[in-house]
């Protein structure tokens, strides 16, 4: 029996078949579903330098801000896991033109609001255009690619597609709110948006599961109910507080509709998360290592956002122009990635990929008040986006290899669950950490060294968590991946 690409190094040789190439159809394919992920990665963080700007030019109010942020969050984790599925049954390449025309319609609905209502309707459905694009998009990728070299390059260029979208996004909110107007943050999609629709109609073939399989309905209702309720409590707390009723009550509701969702999976005979799947050793912990390391760089972003703002001064732009080396990086660790997995397999790239994310974390520990100390945190997130895609790579990897392709929705749809699930907790944690003394008076001492203190006690956080994480992937599954390969 032959071993998976995720599991076992590649050892050249002389005797090695030669590699694999892509059709020019695949290739084409590949472009058109890695512009599609480009365009959601930048989606996602393009608003973030623009929100004052739309707080002031719609009339939020300070405490209704973050519900643009919120509102975005709340659909494209709710509805990740379902759609993955769906996509499976009905058709991957029909819900991928479905969401892609969606979000194009969106961000239409978004440039052109006129009050706070209007905003966050357009932010509503563009989660859930991301919920319907990303999974399905990424099934389609795994089904075009099937599993080994092709696969893992494939992959490897998807993340970091993604990471450059963020970065990108970043930026390029910035210079369109300084330069146009918010409004451009929303529009800049429209095109983008509908030549991805249009060049897709001719270029994907439609693919699914068998056609007798069912939607699991009450599977789907608890699941999207608790995910709901779950990151509405997970971004509530930012606001009010982990301790709050408002984040409590959410909270317990959310992990009882997923118990329960569970105890339905158990029992159905077509459940919409198969326990199969979900007992398989490289689902589980590929998953797993995927929440670390994106809650992690959410939230070491959002840190180092912090600190290059409110201690060392610098402006929202110039703030997103410091990431550009951080995209860089993760472009780089994207085409990189996959050579890793090839030697080391995906299990092993995910324990390099977290030791690097965690000694960039270390890193950036100290960091100090003057500006001097640009140049660590440029080196400092730079290692960080590398190890970082490294990471997702790997975890894509390893999570969505050894299934069938009428199930790949399924495992994409989990891996874009954990994507979404990770960049919503990042934040708010770390944040608390953060930020626990700021506002506080302090004698003798500035906000801004009152501020550092909590970047540092957070960023520390940031890589032990990482390094945990790291420890338990070598300990308890790494040796296992290399057991079932040396068995098969």
């Amino acid at each position: 029996m032959s071993a998976t690409v995720s599991e076992t190094p590649a050892i050249a040789s002389v005797a090695d078949p030669p590699q694999p190439r892509m059709t020019s159809r695949q290739r084409l394919i590949l472009v058109l579903l890695l512009g599609s992920q480009f365009m959601l990665a930048a989606d996602f963080s393009i608003l973030n330098v623009a929100l004052p700007d739309i707080g002031t030019g719609l009339g939020f109010s300070i405490g209704s801000l973050q519900w643009v942020t919120t509102a975005f969050a709340l659909a494209a984790a709710g509805f990740t896991l379902l759609f993955g599925r769906v996509a499976d049954l009905f058709g991957r390449r029909r819900l991928f033109l479905t969401g892609m025309g969606m979000l194009t319609l969106a961000s239409l609905v978004g440039g052109l609001a006129t009050s706070p209502e209007m905003l966050l309707v357009g932010r509503v459905a563009q989660g859930l255009a991301t919920a319907i694009v990303t999974p399905a998009a990424l099934s389609l990728l795994t089904t075009t690619f099937s599993e080994g070299p092709l696969r893992a390059k494939a992959l490897g260029l998807n993340g970091a597609m993604l990471s450059a979208g963020f970065i990108t996004g970043a930026v390029l909110g910035g210079v369109l709110t300084d330069l146009l107007s918010w409004r451009w943050t929303f529009f800049i999609n429209v095109p983008v948006g509908a030549a991805v629709f249009f060049i897709g109609l001719s270029v994907i073939q439609e693919s699914r599961g068998s056609r007798t399989a069912k939607l699991d309905v009450p599977g789907a209702i608890t699941v999207s109910a608790g995910l709901l309720a779950l990151v509405y409590g997970i971004s509530t707390a930012q606001e009010k507080g982990w301790t709050s009723a408002a984040t409590l009550v959410p909270l317990i509701a959310g992990l009882a509709l997923l118990a329960l969702f569970w105890a339905i999976e158990l029992r159905t005979a077509q459940p919409l998360v198969s326990v199969r799947v979900v007992k398989r050793l490289t689902v589980r912990w590929g998953n797993l290592a995927g929440i670390v390391t994106f809650t992690m760089a959410s939230s070491l972003t959002f840190l180092m956002t912090l600190y290059l703002q409110r201690v060392l001064g610098y402006s929202p732009l110039v703030t997103g122009l410091t990431f550009g080396l951080l995209g860089a990086a993760a472009f780089v660790g994207g085409t990189v990635a996959p050579r890793l997995i090839g030697r080391v397999g995906g299990p092993g790239g995910l324990v390099v990929g977290l030791t690097i994310q965690a000694s960039a974390s270390f890193m950036l520990f100290f960091v100090g008040d003057t500006k001097s100390w640009l140049t660590l945190v440029l080196v400092g997130t730079a290692v960080s986006g590398y190890g970082h895609i490294t990471a997702v790579v790997s975890y894509m990897v390893t999570a969505t290899s050894g299934l069938p392709d009428e199930e790949q929705g399924l495992a994409t749809g989990l891996t874009t669950l954990t994507q979404q699930v990770g960049l919503t907790l990042g934040v708010p944690v770390l944040s608390t950490i953060a930020t626990a003394h700021a506002g506080e008076p302090h004698p003798g001492r500035t906000d801004a060294q009152v501020v550092l203190d909590g970047v540092r006690t957070a960023t520390l956080v940031n890589g032990g968590v990482l390094l945990a994480g790291m420890i338990l992937l070598a300990v308890f599954f790494l040796p296992k991946s290399r057991r079932a390969t040396a068995d098969a």
